[in-house]
């Protein structure tokens, strides 16, 4: 296996394996702090506009959203204007976990990248921004083309 894609699938496993103990601590399983997170800046917002700001399927945040609403962290209620439409809102239980889990992630963060100085750091996130660019454009290479046209007009 090349180099990169060996070193990144490793660390990819271990970086994912300590966010979903971290969540955990807090009842969540991993992914779910995400889509808590899509709430805590929106509430209210539709399962295809959280899957589309996750990057993910309708059907995965539907299947997240049954079970965050057992736990109690969300409610799903049908749109006002368009009855159609169902959205999910933050429980005051999912509020509630907002500063516990942002502090746990960026602890986290901070012991992941404790080895490397500020330099490396900011490095590090515009090398792997660079890297999700080029995986997200091998995904949808349309959608690449597309915004490559608008940018040569």
């Amino acid at each position: 296996m090349p180099e990169f894609l060996d070193l990144h699938s490793k660390t990819s496993k271990a970086v994912r394996a300590a966010a979903d103990a971290a969540v955990r601590r807090h009842g969540l399983h991993l992914g779910q702090d995400h889509l808590l997170a899509v709430l805590w800046r929106e509430d209210g917002r539709t399962p295809g506009e959280v899957a589309a700001a996750l990057n993910v399927t309708t059907p995965n945040v539907v299947k997240a959203a049954t079970r965050m609403t057992a736990a109690g962290l969300l409610t799903r209620r049908r749109d006002d204007r368009d009855a159609r439409l169902v959205r999910l809102w933050l429980t005051d239980a999912g509020r509630a976990l907002q500063a516990p889990v942002e502090n746990e992630r960026r602890l986290l963060e901070e012991e992941l990248t404790a080895d490397l100085t500020d330099a490396e750091r900011a490095h590090l996130r515009s090398a792997l921004a660079k890297i999700h660019r080029s995986a997200t454009a091998l995904l949808h290479p349309s959608a690449d083309a597309e915004v490559q046209g608008a940018v040569e007009e």
